[in-house]
């Protein structure tokens, strides 16, 4: 009886020490876990922000594609071709910058999705929804960047066209 008592009690003794070490391994494990979940928030974030800022820069070079093109035709309306013409290429340079940002919120809109796939909290989600629509308004100022230019570029080559060059 008393030997199988002792076996009992080497038997609790090596459990309790398995569970000890499992409780230990769990603790590492939810360490490193929380570590992951906030790196993977921090990312998410940080796309965002990018996003938010490539739309910002693409509807800036949008503005400056409309000045730009506001240029080329009050200058090919008072035949300063020359003029025309470099206001035509700053408004092509303006939308190759807008279409440029786009590209960049885009490459952080996906960033976060990516974020998003290996944390689903709710605010990755929401960011990642974010981001994807500055993405969306990047895309339609380079757009709309894009025509202004090619109009840009219209009024200048029919500035030359009028005068004979």
């Amino acid at each position: 009886m008393q030997g199988d008592i002792d076996k009992i009690y080497t038997k609790l003794i090596s459990l309790e020490a398995e569970v000890t070490n499992l409780r230990q391994g769990y603790m590492v494990v939810n360490k490193r876990y929380t570590e992951a979940l906030r790196s993977l928030s921090t990312l998410t974030s940080s796309a965002l922000e990018a996003a938010n800022r490539a739309a910002i820069a693409a509807e800036k070079a949008l503005l400056a594609a409309k000045k730009a093109a506001a240029a080329a035709n009050l200058a090919a309306l008072k035949d300063v071709i020359e003029a025309a013409e470099a206001a035509a290429d700053a408004a092509a340079a303006s939308a190759e910058a807008a279409i440029e940002a786009a590209a960049a919120a885009s490459a952080a809109a996906s960033a976060a999705a990516t974020a998003v796939a290996h944390q689903a909290e709710e605010s990755s989600a929401q960011a990642s929804a974010e981001a994807a629509a500055a993405t969306r308004r990047a895309a339609d100022a380079a757009a709309e960047a894009v025509r202004i230019s090619n109009q840009a570029s219209e009024a200048a080559r029919n500035a030359r066209k009028k005068n004979g060059h």
